[in-house]
């Protein structure tokens, strides 16, 4: 059997008893949340949008408040949407009916499904958690019964313009320097319809980043979309042949059939779930085995409440989850706190290993690698904070209840 899949199983084992746990963890929120004193009611919704990310605070009329974000890119967008779809059903409501406020979001925006509405409402989302952490003076983690420790990350890279031999040495003095025990590279092209970055990069990449990173660290690849079934197995059984530990997204995502079909075809167990929001499409992915490890992304999904929702779906169907956090901005921060947490947590969180200028001064203190892990920020709520100077340069809006 593939070592891959072996490894894979094991982990698995380790998850069986772990859905109850889950529920357990969210049905003690729930009862901490209806027991802890008043803050008072919603009163202000900022966002703070420059470059490709927008910032939420949330202000109730005691004066407690708490910071989150809107999924990145395309954010002046989202802020709009967060102001005209999303603020109307939060306002003057009590910041401590977190998911209640989530669910009538959805549910009064049921003719725009899904993508920006998501991505709006995980600003509210995230900033109403930390608003609860900072008045119960425990961080997001400890709010969900974890404890703030360091988090094993793998190196992401995002780069498909690399030459095998560049990704090859760069990934082997990241695993020198800053005891990276995990990498993720990118194989194919995205929505590739079959066809590779150019003729023969991924055939040379795989092998390549295995030689230079040796067989004691875990290889991952990312095929963004890429392929056909019949191709994605053809690839896919290259790839067992190096020991790969998770194939992602192998298929365009909105293809869950050819996902299961190739999921059932091979030993090396294939991720996905990042670009999905709708729930109820999770609930059929996870029901027909499309993937081995689930990966929400708690901006894109809309926020941490429903985040845990997928968690809990897959800790009951016994599978792993590795949530997506592809850059450095405050998804970062959210998903260290909820892998702190959740029982089902897989073995590394992603962390991205390009430079991004946008990100650098978002917040403080800035997350960094020692021997391989990030340390969960420790302090109240998300455990950072927003660069003041940041704020001021940024476009605000503010919606107002009255």
């Amino acid at each position: 059997m593939n070592r891959s899949r072996r490894k894979f199983l094991k982990a698995v084992a380790a998850v069986t008893a772990m859905s109850s746990q889950l529920k357990d963890l969210q049905t003690s929120s729930h009862a901490q949340q209806a027991r802890k004193k008043s803050i008072g009611k919603i009163k202000t919704i900022e966002t703070f949008t420059q470059g490709p990310v927008s910032i939420v605070r949330v202000r109730t009329d005691s004066g407690a408040e708490g910071c989150g974000q809107i999924a990145p890119f395309n954010a002046d967008i989202s802020a709009l949407v967060l102001h005209r779809q999303i603020a109307p059903h939060v306002l003057g409501k009590d910041p401590a009916d977190i998911d209640s406020i989530v669910d009538r979001c959805i549910e009064a925006n049921y003719k725009f499904p899904w993508s920006y509405v998501c991505r709006a409402l995980a600003g509210v989302d995230t900033a109403l958690w930390e608003l609860r952490g900072k008045a119960e003076n425990k961080s997001v983690c400890e709010l969900l019964g974890g404890k703030p420790r360091p988090i094993a990350v793998y190196g992401s890279s995002m780069s498909r313009d690399i030459k095998p031999a560049d990704e090859a040495d760069r990934l082997a003095r990241l695993k020198d320097t800053r005891g990276f025990r995990a990498f993720k590279i990118r194989i194919g092209k995205v929505c590739g319809h079959d066809q590779d970055q150019w003729p023969g990069r991924t055939e040379a990449l795989v092998p390549a980043v295995r030689k230079a990173i040796g067989d004691d660290v875990s290889l991952l690849v990312d095929a963004n979309s890429c392929y056909t079934p019949a191709k994605a197995i053809e690839v896919g059984k290259m790839l067992e042949d190096y020991s790969v530990r998770h194939f992602e997204e192998p298929c365009p995502y909105w293809e869950l059939e050819w996902t299961a079909q190739v999921a059932a075809a091979l030993n090396v167990p294939v991720a996905g779930g990042e670009q999905d929001n709708n729930l109820a499409q999770w609930r059929r992915m996870i029901r027909m085995h499309a993937v081995d490890i689930v990966q929400p992304d708690i901006c894109y999904v809309g926020g941490l409440t429903r985040a845990l929702r997928v968690a809990a779906m897959a800790a009951d169907a016994k599978l792993p989850c590795v949530p997506h956090s592809a850059n450095v901005s405050m998804v970062s921060v959210f998903t260290l706190h909820t892998l702190g947490a959740i029982p089902n947590a897989g073995p590394f969180m992603e962390f991205s290993i390009e430079p991004t200028d946008w990100t650098t001064q978002l917040y403080e203190p800035a997350l960094n690698v020692q021997d391989g892990k990030v340390a969960i920020p420790d302090g109240p709520g998300w455990g950072v904070t927003v660069n003041p100077k940041w704020l001021a340069k940024a476009e605000r809006g503010v919606s107002e209840h009255r």
